[in-house]
């Protein structure tokens, strides 16, 4: 490890410390935010989020004395990150009015489905598990130890981050993270050219591109560039030429991109007068690309018709950012310069199974273990490949075997189980001796099915949704006759089907045809069954057997289990399991 490294790997332990020492205390004022808000899609994601932080709270998991609040999206059509950044303002402003004045706020983006990490889909990707610390860390936890020192040198506002990606920053002793600036208050992270075209990239006011070696700089923006080419990079003046060695940075030329920002409490107000210009909100905002790049001396309006990084164009969204930009066109864009920092993405499964069990890096960055809060009789180890195996919050009884490469989370295992590499299990119960294969996701959900009949009462039913690591579950195709499209563990759908005992006509889809909407996966009355039957699924496409269920089974998509899905039931698995380790441990 290079010194930068090293410094890396010191200074998030101790923010880590910093921050388990906050845990389950009351905080003084001006030692911790004094209000956290989490984002959720719908009221159905706010009462899951709203549940387990509560939870959280009563196990004395976070600090005390602080306002934790979750706002729902409005209903209607999506409005993205930044319609919602303005929703949240509006709802602050109306809890508390003048007093938010006086308030350092959090605000943490967790709203959406989450189709590329689908095991963060019902219960949220904020809390999303991670191999550290007891009790148990979960992405919220290392954001607030992330960010734990920039409270106390904060004049109030808000500050906006994501809750897929994690910051990882060294500065001086003598330093500190400020955002005490009017206007909007950026980190910007050194980044190879290549990831700048995927990111936001900063383009700097200071003429000299030569980059000296200081850890932390302060700095005006010209201008911000959303996801530009490298020609516009170098265009426009944002490429940097590094001098020095206290870059984490290796390449000579680089940019600086984008990760989390602060406004300051009057910006927070100008975005509250923008929202009453453009509701109610019919298109999505981006908070990164739609507010930023109204912003800097150097901004134009041209980005307002520029289609090519949205998902979708939609009407009226010319409209909105022409909008914005003339709200916030004059209003300063400032950049905090960590020159020794990291920025990791936690998005999707290829992402999180390469974090958690390959990558060297943020395993001694973060203090990341192979065995977190779980029971097993043997200590999970490295392959010759260097991969680990990730166990945490799960039990596993004697005689079980898990690949490294591997992901469990609230998992419980029973006698004789092996599981292969590269997979990830999620809320699973697995029956005695059963065999898992290499590369495939597979997440349980408790789900409440309404009964056709009306005087029938709704029951709990449990679905086991399997795929492939590497399957694109958002991928959709025109229609049922273009299935041979969509693969299912790199098998086309159509094909699949044969092996399940099914014609072209019969799967259904609960919306557009994807894997996500696609109702292949069996209703069990109990997680142990639903496991077992949608593994003999994933088996009868790998070996090329045929496996159907009963005929009378219920099958259910994805999408159908996230709408019916049962939170209360799927919390109790995991305190189930939260008490069978405590007490499996205190016998050990």
């Amino acid at each position: 490890m290079n010194d930068q490294g090293e410094k890396l790997q010191h200074a998030t332990r101790a923010k880590i410390r910093t921050f388990n020492a906050l845990r389950g205390k009351e905080v003084r004022p001006g030692q911790f935010w004094d209000l956290v808000v989490v984002t959720a899609v719908d009221e159905s994601q706010r009462v899951a989020y709203e549940l387990q932080i509560t939870d959280k709270v009563s196990r004395q998991e976070l600090p005390l004395g602080v306002d934790y609040k979750v706002f729902s999206d409005p209903p209607g059509p999506k409005v993205g990150n930044g319609g919602s950044t303005l929703y949240v303002l509006q709802r602050l402003d109306s809890i508390y009015g003048n007093a938010l004045g006086k308030c350092r706020v959090l605000l943490i983006h967790a709203g959406g489905f989450s189709q590329r990490l689908p095991n963060a889909s019902a219960l949220g990707k904020v809390f999303t598990a991670l191999p550290l610390c007891e009790p148990l860390y979960q992405m919220l936890e290392l954001k607030l130890a992330m960010y734990v020192d920039f409270p106390s040198h904060m004049h109030p506002g808000v500050l906006v981050t994501c809750a897929d990606d994690i910051e990882v920053y060294s500065i001086s002793e003598d330093e500190s993270v400020r955002f005490d600036k009017p206007g909007f208050t950026a980190l910007g992270h050194p980044s190879p050219l290549s990831i700048g075209t995927t990111h936001g990239v900063f383009v700097l006011e200071s003429s000299d591109k030569k980059k000296t070696c200081k850890e932390i700089e302060y700095i005006s923006c010209l201008q911000f560039l959303h996801k530009p080419s490298i020609a516009e990079m170098r265009d426009t003046g944002a490429v940097c030429e590094k001098r020095g060695d206290c870059f984490s940075l290796t390449d000579d030329s680089f940019v600086y991109t984008d990760s989390t920002y602060y406004v300051d409490y009057a910006t927070a107000l100008l975005l509250l007068s923008l929202l009453k210009d453009i509701a109610p909100l019919r298109c999505e905002v981006d908070a990164y690309g739609d507010f930023l790049q109204a912003l800097g001396p150097h901004a134009t309006a041209a980005y307002t018709h520029n289609s090519a990084n949205v998902h979708r164009r939609e009407e009226g969204l010319v409209d909105v950012r022409q909008k914005i930009f003339r709200h916030l066109r004059g209003t300063p864009l400032n950049v905090i310069l960590l020159n020794n920092s990291k920025f990791y993405h936690m998005g999707s499964t290829a992402e999180y199974l390469f974090h958690l069990t390959e990558d060297p890096a943020m395993r001694r960055e973060l203090g990341l273990v192979s065995s977190a809060f779980s029971a097993h009789h043997a200590a999970p180890g490295a392959s010759g490949s260097g991969a680990f195996l990730c166990v945490m919050h799960s039990v596993l009884e004697p005689g079980c075997s898990v690949a490294p490469g591997t992901v469990l989370e609230y998992c419980r295992l029973e006698e004789g189980v092996a599981v292969g590499t590269g997979s990830i299990l999620s809320s699973c119960w697995v029956d005695r001796d059963l065999s898992v294969p290499d590369g495939v996701f597979m997440h349980s959900l408790c789900v409440t099915v309404k009964q056709q009949q009306q005087q029938q009462q709704a029951r709990t039913g449990f679905v086991t949704v399997c795929f492939g690591i590497h399957d694109n579950l958002k991928q959709s195709v025109r229609g049922p006759a273009y299935m041979e499209e969509l693969t299912f563990l790199g098998v086309s759908l159509a094909k699949c089907l044969s092996h399940w005992g099914m014609d072209d006509e019969g799967v259904k889809f609960s919306g557009d045809c994807s894997l996500w909407n696609a109702r292949l996966f069996p209703v069990c009355s109990d997680l142990q069954s639903s496991f077992s039957t949608s593994l003999d699924l994933l088996q009868a496409v790998l070996k090329g057997s045929t496996f159907s269920p009963p005929s009378a089974t219920k099958l259910m998509s994805m999408q159908e289990a996230l709408q019916l899905k049962n939170l209360e039931e799927m919390l109790t698995f995991r305190k189930t399991l939260y008490n069978d380790i405590k007490q499996k441990r205190s016998i050990n």
